[in-house]
């Protein structure tokens, strides 16, 4: 299972758009909701940037706008070893 945090906040419409893409990918992906109002440092991270993907297994972000194609290709690599 592909770990990744979504970080956004609460009645945020681009957060839901995001995780409305997730949905193919659910039987593959376990994302994990970080609402960024509840820390000064992640609302100076990601203030500007919301929704934003972070992958558990190497850090790396991706920042909204995305696509389904837009994920599977930044998930590629850990969609081929989930087989």
């Amino acid at each position: 299972m592909i770990q990744l945090s979504l970080y956004g906040t609460l009645g945020c419409h681009l957060c839901d758009a995001a995780l409305a893409e997730l949905q193919p990918l659910a039987s593959s992906v376990q994302v994990t909701q970080v609402d960024i109002a509840d820390s000064n440092e992640l609302m100076e991270r990601y203030q500007l940037r919301i929704p934003v993907l972070q992958r558990a297994d190497n850090g790396a972000e991706l920042d909204w706008p995305f696509d389904l194609a837009a994920l599977m290709d930044w998930l590629a690599d850990c969609l081929r070893e989930e087989g």
